[in-house]
Order: C-alpha cells, then sequence, then structure tokens
C-alpha cells in the first residue's frame, strides 16, 4: 500500500454511506443520455457513479482506494445498479480511447491526464467537471495549488471539447450564496481529439 491510497482509506474509514453526487452533475442530469457507458473517475464514495446508474448509464467507478470502493459496492447491490468498481492508480495509459459516453470528475486535478480523458470520450460524449479552484473563499478542499484550478484552467485544459456549461462565481456579487470554491463544467466532443 502506497502512502496515497493509505491517505486516502482513512479518510474513507469513517464514511457510512456515498456522498451527493457533484453539482454540476446533479443539476444537469437532463443532459445525460439514456443509456451507454459512463466513468466516474477518482469516484470516492461514489455519488456520482449512483447518479449515472439511477439514469440508466452503465458504469465504471475507479478510485485508489479499496475502502472507499467496497462503500459503493455495497450501495451498488443495495440498489441493484450496474456499477463496476476499480482500484487503480489513475495514469493516462489506463483510459481506453473512445469507451465512454460520460465521464464524471468531482474534486480531482491531474493535469496530465486531460488528453486521455478527452481521448476515452465517445463522439458526441460529455465530460462533467467539478473542482477547486485558487480563488475560493474558504479553505474547503486543497491547500496545494498543483491541485487547485487557475481562473477559467478548465476552458484552456480541455479547449478541443465544445462547451456545454461553465461556472466560476469566485468573488463576484453577493458571496453568501452560490459555489464559491470550485469551477463547473460541462463540454462535448464533437470530433477527434
Amino acid at each position: 500500500m502506497n502512502a496515497l491510497q493509505s491517505k486516502w482509506d482513512n479518510i474513507y474509514a469513517d464514511c457510512r454511506q456515498a456522498s451527493n453526487a457533484s453539482e454540476v452533475l446533479s443539476n444537469h442530469r437532463y443532459l445525460l443520455p439514456a443509456q451507454g457507458n459512463a466513468l466516474d473517475l477518482a469516484c470516492g464514495m461514489g455519488g456520482n457513479a449512483l447518479l449515472l446508474a439511477e439514469r440508466g448509464l452503465k458504469v465504471d467507478a475507479w478510485d485508489i482506494s479499496p475502502v472507499a470502493l467496497s462503500g459503493l459496492r455495497s450501495q451498488a447491490e443495495q440498489r441493484r445498479l450496474p456499477i463496476t468498481t476499480r482500484q487503480v492508480f489513475i495514469n493516462p495509459d489506463n483510459l481506453p480511447r473512445g469507451n465512454y459516453d460520460v465521464i464524471v470528475i468531482s474534486r480531482f486535478l491531474d493535469r496530465s491526464l486531460c488528453n486521455a480523458i478527452m481521448a476515452a470520450l465517445k463522439t458526441e460524449g460529455l465530460l462533467f467537471y467539478q473542482t477547486f479552484t485558487r480563488d475560493k473563499l474558504d479553505q474547503q478542499g486543497p491547500s496545494n495549488p498543483d491541485y487547485l484550478l487557475d481562473c477559467n484552467e478548465l476552458l484552456q485544459l480541455f479547449s478541443p471539447l465544445t462547451l456545454v456549461f461553465y461556472q466560476e462565481d469566485a468573488r463576484i456579487g453577493d458571496r453568501r450564496h452560490g459555489n464559491r470554491n470550485e469551477a463547473c463544467y460541462i463540454g462535448q466532443k464533437l470530433k477527434p481529439v
């Protein structure tokens, strides 16, 4: 067991149920296809995977933590949902080309994966991405800037995709409302990447 896996196993050890789906996915679930293959990448306890499976998609859920995946498998079995879990240290070579109609990533950032993520989408496939920004209002999420987005960075990282939705509220307007710590992105692959 490596230190990264151990860290996440310890975090998930006290979790008893799946987390909620990410805001960008739950608020835009109406964009999902009625069927197809989906990937919840760095799935944690699998809130996104459960929502995707409930919407009729066949879901692969990948994470480094076997503790998190065990909890997700239990939830999927109880609900009789088609979710296949895989413990993996995620790298570009893991992602099969042209395999997914939907990929969801929430609160995980590894810039070296961007091209492989886009390549893993089928034509017309959708990417839902939500993660922390450097210009956040509180200490929620990572403090290491390597794991935080610059302003509008998701737009640059996934520029080959067609933009469907983008939100990054940061410090604009009434700071008591809205998601102030994360960028939310949806892109669609309309041509080979």
